[in-house]
C-alpha cells in the first residue's frame, strides 16, 4: 500500500515547484534519516548492493565482478540499483529501498560518481568499494583539481567515504587517493575487471563475429575509431567542438583505405549529422555502449584526453592524439603527467597533421610497451578474480 501510494505520487509529480520542494526535502533530509533508522537493523554480511547513476544495465566492471561472483558460487544475495544518470528521477519508494540496502549491505559497489551515498556515515563493518569506470590516471580529477576551473570545494564530502578503490597499477594509486580525498592504503592495484577481455581470445573472436555480422562494412576496409572526450564542466554542459573536423577533407583523404567511426563520450548528446554523399565512410556508433568491444575491430584509434588509450594500448595497435586545444586544456584541466611525453602515440594539433600522420603511418609504436608496463601491474586477464577474492571474499572471512 505504501509503495503504491508513493509511486502514484511520483507518476503525478508534474512540474509544480511545490512538489519539487517536497521532493528535494525527501531526497536530502528524509533519505538520510531513513538511512540512520535502517542502521538499527542487523548488517547482512551476505548482501552485495550494486549502485550506479551512469548505467541502467549490468555492464562494465559491474558485469565482470558479478559474473565472477556467480562463477565462484559464493553465497551472496545481490541487489541492483541502476539509473542512467545523476539527474534520473528516483521515486520515493526507490529512495526508501536505497536507504535500506545502503544501511544493511556488507558490500556496496559503485562504478562512478554517486552523490546520494557521500553524506552518509558508513557502518563500521561495511565496505563502500569504488570500481571506477576509467583505467589508469591521465587528466586530473576530483580533489586533484581544487582551485582549477570546475574543481571541487575542498571541504566537500564527495568520494571521501570509500573504504576501497581499485586501480590498474601501484604507479597510479597516489593519484586516485588524492583525487578521491582518501588515504593511499585504501587503494588496491587489483587491475580493472573489464580489461580482462583483452586477454580472452575466445571472447574477442566472438565479439568480432557479432560486430561484423551487425555492421558488415566494418570488415571491408580498415577501421578508424574516433573517440575523444567531452569538453565542458560535466554531464549537463558536455559537448565536442565539431569545427575540429572537416568531413569533406577527411573523406577525400582517407575513404579509399578506411572507414571512420564516431564514438562520442556518453555525456555528448549532439550527434554528428553525416551528409548523404559521405555515408559510405563516416558512421556514428556512439549509441553502442561498450567501447572495449569496438576496440577489437579498430585498426587505428584517434582520441585526445580520453582514458580509452589505456585499454587500446593493451592491443598494441596504433593511436593518434588529435588535440587542437591542448594548451587550453592543460591550463584548465591539467594532467598528472606531461601530456606530450605521456601519450603512447603521436600528437596532432591540426587536421592536416592528423591526416598526414595517418597517410604516412608514423604512429610511434615504440612508446606503447613502456606505457603498458607503467600503467598495468597485471596483464593476465584475472583482474575480476583479484577484485572478488581480495576485496570481497577475503573481507567476508575476517
Amino acid at each position: 500500500m505504501l509503495k503504491n501510494k508513493m509511486e502514484n505520487q511520483a507518476e503525478s509529480k508534474g512540474n509544480s515547484s511545490q512538489f519539487s520542494l517536497v521532493y528535494r526535502f525527501f531526497r536530502k533530509v528524509m533519505f538520510r534519516l531513513l538511512y540512520l533508522l535502517f542502521c538499527l537493523f542487523p548488517l547482512n554480511k551476505k548482501k552485495i548492493l550494486f549502485a550506479s547513476d551512469s548505467r541502467t544495465d549490468l555492464s562494465g566492471n559491474f558485469e565482470f565482478v558479478y559474473q565472477t561472483l556467480k562463477r565462484k558460487n559464493v553465497n551472496y544475495r545481490y541487489h541492483f540499483f541502476l539509473k542512467e544518470s545523476t539527474r534520473a528521477y528516483k521515486t520515493y519508494w526507490e529512495m526508501v529501498r536505497l536507504a535500506f540496502h545502503l544501511a544493511t549491505a556488507k558490500f556496496i559497489l559503485l562504478d562512478d560518481f554517486y552523490p546520494m551515498v557521500y553524506p552518509l556515515k558508513l557502518r563500521k563493518d561495511a565496505d563502500l568499494i569504488q570500481l571506477w569506470h576509467a583505467v589508469g590516471a591521465f587528466k586530473t580529477f576530483g580533489y586533484s583539481r581544487v582551485g582549477l576551473p570546475g574543481g571541487p570545494d575542498p571541504y566537500s564530502l564527495n568520494h571521501r567515504n570509500y573504504t576501497k578503490v581499485i586501480v590498474s597499477s601501484k604507479s597510479v594509486a597516489k593519484h586516485y587517493a588524492e583525487g578521491f580525498g582518501i588515504s593511499e592504503n585504501r587503494v588496491f592495484a587489483t587491475g580493472i575487471p573489464r580489461t580482462d577481455v583483452f586477454f580472452d581470445q575466445a571472447y574477442q573472436v566472438k565479439v568480432k563475429e557479432e560486430l561484423y555480422r551487425k555492421y558488415p562494412f566494418l570488415s571491408e576496409k580498415k577501421v578508424i575509431m574516433f573517440a575523444p572526450t567531452f569538453r565542458g564542466d560535466g554531464q549537463q554542459s558536455a559537448y565536442y567542438p565539431k569545427d575540429y573536423l572537416h568531413l569533406d577533407k577527411l573523406y577525400h583523404a582517407l575513404h579509399d583505405e578506411y572507414v571512420f567511426l564516431f564514438k562520442m563520450h556518453p555525456f555528448v548528446k549532439d550527434y554528428w549529422q553525416i551528409p548523404e554523399e559521405y555515408k559510405d565512410f563516416f558512421y556514428d556508433i556512439s549509441h553502442y555502449r561498450e567501447i572495449n568491444d569496438l576496440l577489437f575491430i579498430s585498426d587505428l584509434l584517434i582520441t585526445d584526453y580520453s582514458s580509452v588509450c589505456f585499454e587500446f594500448a593493451l592491443l598494441n595497435k596504433p593511436m593518434i592524439f588529435y588535440s587542437p586545444d591542448v594548451e587550453e586544456y592543460i591550463a584548465t584541466r591539467d594532467f598528472y603527467y606531461k601530456y606530450d611525453s605521456f601519450i603512447p602515440g603521436p600528437l596532432a594539433r591540426t587536421l592536416d597533421e592528423l591526416i598526414e600522420t595517418i597517410q604516412n603511418k608514423d604512429f610511434k609504436m615504440e612508446k606503447i610497451e613502456t606505457f603498458v608496463d607503467y600503467f598495468f601491474d597485471h596483464t593476465d586477464g584475472k583482474s575480476s578474480d583479484r577484485v572478488v577474492d581480495q576485496l570481497i571474499v577475503d573481507a567476508d572471512s575476517k
